[in-house]
């Protein structure tokens, strides 16, 4: 990403627009980089999309486990739908540039969407630990009240941070942070202090959240009786923890490593793994590795078929 400004005046210049180099270096695979990304794209609509369906309309999965998992999808493809529909335009018409304001405001959503999806798997892992670790309790604890509440404090709980994470990184003079903060001309280490404190905050709490709840969660299936048991309550829990993996990871290597390590093409391999990675395997992640979803999705067609043809 490069930057465009204004005629000076005086010793002044004006920022008025960024210049998405993208995958400029290889222009032989333009054509080949945006069917693949269209590609990816209908894919994560299409297995997201069935999952929110399936998971609001099946009787079978009206759940706490289910409705988060459904809030996930949804959350996966509002992600997707920030950053891949721009990439597509740029891709597909070879403009490149983007202004200031929508370059702050896709910033803003990405980061606000991010926080949220990092407050949603932490909140996935309470739940496990709720059903599996205190099952008598769990109706009790995780009534549709507490799920509605636990998934809108996840949507809304990141917002006035990020914007205000936002508008100090846009605040500097000349912008995916860290590779934004690459761009600006002045002082930036407050700026990245306060990129590393908010990574730490919503990146690591809600991790370590998780591990606390995984850690008491395999203690509690250890001490089941039966194997046949200790392998059900692990089945419910795989999924989730390999999502919760291939996020965590991926945003722990791109925001918490030293500002001195990876170049910007390293960036860029990390930030597509976890913005479009996580995404397209969490459909199949969630249905290929659950019974009562892989149920759903082979009598859904059918029952709705029989209920047109009424």
């Amino acid at each position: 990403m490069e930057h465009q400004e204004k005629a000076p005046e005086g010793n002044l210049t004006k920022l008025m627009e960024f210049v998405l180099l993208d995958f400029a270096d290889v222009p032989h695979l333009q054509k080949f980089l945006f069917g693949l990304f269209l590609l990816i794209y209908i894919i994560i609509l299409m297995g997201n999309g069935i999952i929110v369906l399936i998971t609001k309309l099946d009787p079978g999965l009206q759940t706490p486990m289910y409705f988060f998992l459904g809030n996930f999808s949804l959350l996966e493809i509002c992600y997707v739908s920030v950053t891949l529909p721009r990439m597509l335009t740029s891709l597909g018409t070879q403009r490149r540039t983007i202004s200031l304001v929508a370059c702050a405001t896709q910033m803003c959503f990405i980061l606000t969407l991010g926080a949220t999806e990092c407050f949603h798997l932490a909140v996935m892992a309470c739940d496990r630990y709720a059903a599996i670790c205190s099952p008598l309790r769990y109706p009790l604890v995780m009534n549709p009240k507490v799920c509605v509440q636990l998934a809108a404090g996840s949507w809304i709980s990141g917002i006035p941070t990020q914007i205000g994470q936002t508008c100090q990184t846009f605040s500097l003079p000349f912008c995916d942070i860290p590779l934004i903060l690459k761009l600006a001309c002045g002082d930036t280490f407050l700026t990245e202090l306060l990129v590393f404190g908010v990574a730490a905050l919503f990146v690591l709490v809600p991790f370590l959240l998780i591990l606390v709840s995984y850690g008491k969660i395999i203690s509690t299936i250890l001490k089941l009786p039966s194997a046949t048991s200790r392998g059900k309550a692990l089945s419910t829990c795989s999924s989730h923890l390999m999502v919760v993996a291939l996020f965590f990871g991926s945003a722990i290597v791109t925001y918490l490593r030293p500002k001195t390590q990876g170049s910007a093409g390293t960036d860029k391999v990390r930030s597509l793994f976890y913005t479009i990675v996580t995404p397209v395997f969490n459909p199949m992640m969630y249905s290929l590795r659950n019974k009562d979803v892989m149920m759903a999705l082979r009598k859904w067609p059918g029952r709705h078929l029989s209920s047109w043809k009424k």
